[in-house]
């Protein structure tokens, strides 16, 4: 645990569900258990057979897909799941950005729904939550990292919920038998860089 993090991440736990709708149907969004990672691991494994959302080309097994959560979690990171009654709907997370301790304050979302769930609100909802969860936290920039073709609607997304263009990268992957760009975006969390980081987490970076 880095030092500091732990006492601004405590409201985290004490944070009401979301609630929603989409198409005139509650929607619940709650932090997943363990015993969500069989729902998780399904929508995750059509993504990474069939699209180019993640670059991974095999569906990791449950248990690597519990240790990656416990990993998240482990670092006090927010892993959120949309649902219907029982129904898992899509889920989402935020993870360190790059490992360097530099970037601490930097996050980066990932998002992925159930096929038949495109385009139903699902995905918007996931990200607000997200972002407000984060922002309770000590982060200050949620990057995402979208795959180029295909990609509009997380672009309309994410523009939506205000992040801006940061850059893109040309035919960084190959799957499915074709090159891939990448698209860059980014947005603030709280105050961003308008002021600094609290003193205690700032001298992390002195020790590493």
């Amino acid at each position: 645990m880095r030092p500091g993090i732990l006492p601004a991440l405590l409201s985290l736990l004490s944070l009401p569900a979301f609630m929603s709708t989409y198409a005139n149907r509650p929607v619940s969004i709650r932090e997943i258990t363990e015993a969500d990672i069989p729902a998780i691991r399904r929508i995750y494994a059509h993504h990474v057979e069939h699209g180019i959302a993640t670059f991974e080309m095999t569906p990791p097994s449950e248990e690597e897909m519990l240790l990656r959560y416990r990993r998240i979690r482990a670092e006090d990171m927010p892993y959120l799941a949309a649902f219907d009654g029982d129904r898992l709907l899509g889920y989402c997370y935020a993870s360190t950005y790059r490992p360097r301790p530099a970037y601490r304050f930097t996050v980066e979302d990932s998002i992925y729904l159930s096929p038949d769930q495109q385009g139903q609100g699902v995905g918007r909802q996931l990200l607000q939550a997200l972002i407000s969860r984060c922002e309770a936290g000590p982060w200050r920039q949620m990057v995402a990292v979208i795959s180029g073709e295909g990609s509009e609607a997380s672009v309309a997304l994410h523009e939506k919920l205000g992040f801006v263009h940061a850059g893109n990268l040309r035919t960084v992957g190959f799957k499915h038998d074709r090159w891939i760009d990448t698209i860059l975006m980014q947005r603030a969390l709280g105050s961003g860089c308008d002021a600094p980081p609290p003193a205690t987490m700032r001298s992390t970076l002195a020790s590493n």
